[in-house]
């Protein structure tokens, strides 16, 4: 299940200047202190004023996505000028990401819920989250859909289902995406499009659905993995003799290798595997197809900074817990740490950087600066704050990093946001556990948290067992989903209790995707612990979900079959960790939210649910949200959400 905390968004309409933003970004915004008046409900519920951010490959551009009345325009503006260089409106649709393909190209990522086209296969899904792509010239000012012509008919199409990945190949842009061949039963295919002469070019294909391409600096395919899902074998094919032989191989239930990126000289690719229970990186030579030395133990990162121009790795993110960058080149380290030094105590991420690394893309938050994004330069040496990511964000709750013991003594890492201008004990509790459950929370600013806590609650967000912090800590949770996951999440409310912090008589629970699972289990499985409970896409019946579309790929069945520790579909913990089979344990008042669009987990796990409590007698609300989907992209039903919680919080369990 995806995380359900991800909101983020295309027709063509008039160009549009806007002036909210145009002295932040032209100039810089000074640092303010934080206001401790209460920011409205509204202001968390509407989507960022500023959703998405990039940095041209020149330093010299930002394009940026602004938000008002939930109409989405695209600007772009030459750094430090207050008149856009190119502005658009992109309405209402889900626009995901841009990002610069060069300096006066930009990709655009966007996203729509929709039927299966006749003749295509997608896990034996009758509904899909479509994701397609779009080119927008600023010398031009010309956007444009970047269409994939699928092979055996003239259908057209240009959904993405993989990585896309920019090369610069003979001076120019080349843009490399996985979509899709045939003319029945559709497979992946590898595409090429190029920015100096605008066509689309079929590069390889593939008979596998998880397959995937490693693109080097010349813009060739110089590695192709394939997973043979029926048989589990893996292969790793590399170029021989103007054809991809395979070169290494071997078998795998669910832990597929991993192709990260190129080494810093390109001769070899940087596998990631799971061994014993460790994380290890192997490289693959290139030439030969023979494997190098491990990296050290430990070496290896939760993830990779790969140069864009040629997809070696020039860095990583050491750990899940905290956003350390460490860059191989020592004075790539020393920008990022100038750049950390100029927002002391703040959480600070990397967005986009310059080609040459010497001016950084940030966004920080903390409880100087708030929630904003950043410029750092390091000819200068001067940080300079552009625009806050939220208007009339008053002020933000402060998050600190605590540490509790499980029932069994695993350390359960977790972050607690604490309402603003309150006391610090006796508050009331909303534990808020992420989705996934293969994710995890960060020490940075979330939305859903700081809402709450804006109205009074304190948060527990744990990392409960099963998250990704590691390999370890992730596969402590295999078996035990609405087991020792669930219970990790009353012992913090036990922690937090015997710690003076929170009120045990005043706890109540919520969460979307698995959150949603977890938060209707907390009063079901284990009762007597929450005074309500709020799901958000959540799942209350395992057996019907697992016999949803989501499951019909072998892969995927074994994963999730491992968090829930069976083999087969008439297992009877299924029945056991089901919240919909255990109604007369429930005492609390339940309230369900679920999009109409969700394509991850099916509308009809909160419909049934609805309909099972109501004729059980049991207290239960049920919120539809209209065209909605899974990640609650669109601003006006986030908004329904949250001041529906809200209502039924203050209702069941009163912050004052």
């Amino acid at each position: 299940m995806g995380n359900v905390r991800i909101p983020n968004r295309f027709p063509v309409g008039s160009i549009v200047a806007t002036a909210a933003c145009t002295i932040a970004l032209a100039a810089g915004c000074p640092r303010t202190h934080a206001d401790e008046s209460k920011t409205p409900l509204e202001v968390f519920g509407h989507l960022p004023t500023i959703e998405d951010m990039a940095m041209s490959p020149d330093g010299t551009k930002l394009a940026y996505v602004r938000t008002e009345d939930e109409r989405r325009s695209v600007l772009i503006r030459q750094m430090g000028e207050s008149k856009p260089l190119a502005a658009f409106r992109v309405g209402d649709t889900k626009l995901r990401q841009i990002q610069w393909m060069d300096d006066d190209n930009i990709l655009l990522t966007r996203s729509s819920t929709g039927g299966v086209p006749e003749g295509y296969y997608i896990r034996g899904r009758q509904r899909y989250e479509w994701f397609q792509l779009a080119a927008y010239c600023v010398s031009k000012q010309k956007l444009a859909d970047i269409d994939f012509f699928v092979q055996g008919n003239t259908l057209r199409s240009n959904a993405v289902l993989g990585p896309v990945v920019i090369r610069q190949v003979d001076g120019a842009a080349m843009l490399f995406a996985h979509g899709l061949y045939g003319s029945i039963d559709f497979r992946p295919a590898l595409f090429k499009y190029s920015v100096a002469d605008p066509h689309v070019w079929l590069v390889d294909r593939a008979d596998e659905p998880t397959t995937r391409w490693a693109v080097d600096d010349s813009g060739r395919v110089a590695a192709k993995f394939v997973f043979h899902d029926l048989s589990k074998k893996w292969e790793i094919l590399l170029p021989k003799e103007q054809r991809m032989a395979a070169a290494v191989s071997g078998q795998a239930e669910v832990e597929l290798p991993v192709l990260q990126g190129f080494s810093s000289d390109g001769n070899t690719i940087i596998v990631e595997f799971v061994e014993d229970g460790d994380v290890v990186w192997k490289p693959l030579v290139l030439k030969d197809g023979s494997w190098g030395l491990p990296l050290a133990k430990g070496e290896a990162f939760s993830d990779v900074i790969v140069d864009r121009k040629s997809g070696r790795i020039i860095g990583g993110v050491a750990g899940n817990d905290d956003k350390g960058y460490v860059f191989f080149d020592a004075e790539l380290q020393a920008h990022w740490d100038a750049a950390l030094r100029a927002f002391p105590d703040e959480q600070v991420e990397i967005v986009s950087y310059s080609d040459d690394f010497s001016s950084l893309l940030l966004r920080v938050f903390g409880r100087r600066d708030g929630y904003a994004y950043a410029r750092f330069d390091w000819y200068t040496h001067r940080a300079t704050l552009l625009t806050p990511v939220y208007e009339g964000l008053r002020t933000v709750a402060e998050v600190k990093r605590i540490v509790y013991p499980a029932a069994d003594g695993l350390q359960i890492p977790a972050f607690l946001t604490l309402p603003p201008g309150t006391t610090r004990n006796n508050l009331p509790l909303i534990v808020l556990p992420h989705g996934g459950p293969t994710a995890a929370d960060h020490l940075r600013f979330d939305w859903w948290s700081q809402a709450l806590a804006a109205q009074g609650y304190a948060v527990l967000q744990p990392n409960y067992r099963g998250s990704s912090l590691s390999y370890k800590f992730e596969s402590a949770g295999f078996g035990e989903w609405g087991r020792k996951m669930q219970t990790d999440l009353s012992d913090g409310v036990r922690y937090l209790a015997g710690q003076g912090v929170i009120d045990p008589k005043r706890v109540c629970i919520v969460g979307g995707s698995y959150g949603g699972y977890a938060a209707l289990a907390g009063v079901t499985l284990e009762s007597g612990v929450y005074r309500c409970a709020i799901s958000v896409a959540g799942i209350s019946d395992m057996k019907r979900f697992r016999e949803s579309a989501g499951y019909t790929d072998n892969l995927v069945r074994r994963f999730w079959d491992r968090y829930l520790g069976i083999s087969k579909q008439g297992d009877p913990v299924l029945a056991a960790v089901s919240p919909i089979e255990h109604l007369d344990k429930l005492t609390a008042p339940v309230l369900l939210i679920h999009g109409r669009d969700d394509t991850v987990v099916p509308f009809i796990q909160s419909d049934i649910m609805a309909r099972v409590l109501k004729s059980a007698g049991k207290p239960v609300e049920f919120v539809t949200l209209k065209h909605e989907d899974h990640w609650l992209s669109n601003g006006q039903t986030r908004l329904q959400m949250l001041q529906a919680s809200v209502d039924f919080l203050q209702k069941y369990n009163p912050a004052n």
